[in-house]
């Protein structure tokens, strides 16, 4: 996809928690945001509904996890489903990267959450692969 310029927001998808980060096309560089802890689904996608409300995004992406070799696995599939929806929902285009490492990235102490900054290193990754 050529990047046009704009807002861009990232997730990463997990069942108990969203990472969010933003970025822009000028500066090419993403910042974590915030975590979504909403317990249900539909909280989940209001607070989304807000970030997409308040960032005017032109497009998303998110993080799909992939075993070492490249093979899928369950939250492959889950979070695959999760683009589809975000797209569904909101008729915006999702832009899919491969996650596999980036949670890895990060050495997190105990409590420490890093969906945010994770899902800043998807969006960083989305930046680098799209000149």
């Amino acid at each position: 996809m050529n990047l046009s310029g704009g807002t861009v927001l990232a997730f990463d998808f997990g069942l108990k928690r969203i990472g969010v980060a933003v970025g822009n096309t000028v500066t090419r560089n993403a910042s974590p945001h915030k975590i979504i802890h909403a317990p249900t689904n539909d909280g989940k996608f209001a607070e989304i509904a807000a970030l997409i409300s308040e960032w005017q995004p032109f497009c998303l992406v998110v993080g799909v996890p992939r075993h070492p070799d490249g093979a899928e696995h369950e939250m492959t599939v889950r979070c695959r489903r999760f683009a589809n929806q975000l797209n569904g929902r909101y008729n915006l285009p999702v832009m899919q990267v491969d996650e596999r490492y980036s949670s890895a990235i990060f050495q997190a102490g105990k409590g420490e959450y890093i969906d945010d900054a994770s899902a800043a290193v998807i969006l960083q990754q989305y930046f680098d692969e799209n000149p």
